[in-house]
């Protein structure tokens, strides 16, 4: 098939690699354009595999049976939703003709920390903080030492804050290391030792390349803005509240880093503002967590631009509808089977939806649904969020 040729008609068949709540939202978008899904992740009942036409529970750092599987369902292409996948499994299925989104190598540098910061600061010259490489805790102990404490020791391979530690003196680096280095994805032994910053607020630049009718094009969405109370997601708002030049500079290091890493879909580029610094962090090579609030805020949301992209289909100019916010819903503890309390009393707040992933069980602080709100402006729907979520409990 020509690259760029829209899936809709015989050949509509889109596999996901990862199920969680963002490849949940990509398959109810394909289906409703008419394509064939196939959910795939680690576990069984996934949130993706509950709507999506068939599922597959496997080990994706396998490559031997992601090749198998990939080569069994023949997709016309290939969406990577989470972190643990075999990378040269995915490049190696690209060679023989399998298309990958938004492209192998992309997925392969994304989801490496080291080199995509190889590639984002050394290669486009993007701003981005003071950073090192470390192999062992005495290196890290040294990296430590050139960058200034306090600063943080983050894993080679990881997702959604694990492994990230922060180092306040000498003395801390090595239990540091070891418990950054537990928590990274495969067995790497590999740390980036970045400098500590005073973080004022966190943007999620959407940035999508699509490839319609044999041209390609690279546009970026109204910045997404959020604020972590530790490593991992709460809540986001859209649009963000920075100043017009932030969000210019933001836009621009996205584009550059997004052009460089090629492929079609959208990628959520994560930059930090800390005073008049903007930095470049991180960026995934797929819908970012941070813009859920898209399905409420805009006419058309992150995992359909995704789609998309994907299919070929043409994205016109894509509009912010309505000022939102969106919080995470939290578990608390353990359970299999969770309940949810209170929730008609969260859905009396005019403008509130909700949406439960539907996971099959719970861990401490696992993310397990969100609250989506609209206002007349972005305080009066982030105030919404944060009631509404506040309200609902899992049991």
């Amino acid at each position: 098939m020509e690259f760029g040729t829209p899936l809709v008609g015989n050949a509509k068949r889109i596999m996901f690699l990862g199920s969680g709540e963002l490849g949940k939202e990509m398959v109810i978008e394909a289906q409703r354009l008419g394509m064939e899904t196939v959910a795939v992740d680690r576990y069984d009942l996934a949130p993706a595999m509950q709507v999506a036409h068939r599922k597959y529970v496997v080990n994706m750092l396998d490559g031997k049976a992601l090749r198998a599987l990939v080569l069994r369902e023949n997709p016309d292409a290939v969406v990577a939703e989470i972190e643990a996948i075999d990378t040269d499994a995915l490049i190696e299925l690209e060679e023989n003709g399998v298309r990958v989104i938004p492209n192998a190598r992309a997925v392969k540098t994304c989801m490496n920390r080291l080199e995509l910061r190889r590639t984002a600061a050394e290669k486009v010259g993007v701003p981005t903080t003071e950073y090192r490489f470390a192999e062992s805790a005495e290196e890290a102990e040294e990296a430590c030492k050139d960058v200034g404490l306090p600063c943080l020791l983050k894993p080679e391979m990881s997702s959604s804050g694990h492994g990230h530690v922060l180092v306040k003196s000498i003395d801390e680096v090595r239990n540091a290391y070891e418990e950054s280095v537990a928590h990274a994805r495969g067995k790497g032994k590999r740390v980036i030792v970045e400098e500590y910053v005073k973080v004022d607020t966190e943007l999620t630049v959407l940035t999508y390349r699509h490839n319609f009718r044999g041209s390609v094009e690279t546009r970026t969405l109204e910045p997404v803005e959020h604020k972590r109370p530790s490593y991992y997601y709460v809540e986001s708002w859209h649009p963000s509240k920075v100043s017009s030049e932030i969000k210019e500079r933001a836009k621009e290091y996205a584009v550059r880093v997004v052009e460089e890493l090629g492929g079609v879909g959208i990628f959520g580029v994560e930059i930090l503002v800390s005073g008049s610094r903007v930095l470049f962090s991180e960026v995934s090579p797929r819908p970012h967590d941070t813009g859920l609030v898209t399905m409420a805020s805009q006419d058309i949301s992150e995992f359909q631009i995704h789609v998309r992209a994907a299919a070929g289909l043409p994205i016109p100019s894509v509009k912010l509808v309505s000022p939102a916010a969106a919080h995470v819903i939290l578990a608390q503890g353990e359970t299999w089977a969770p309940t949810y309390l209170n929730l008609e009393k969260a859905l009396e707040i005019p403008g509130v939806q909700v949406r439960l992933f539907g996971k099959p069980s719970t861990y401490e602080k696992r993310r397990m649904g969100l609250v989506l709100a609209v206002g007349d402006n972005v305080d009066e729907a982030i105030e919404k969020a944060r009631k509404a979520s506040s309200m609902i409990l899992v049991k």
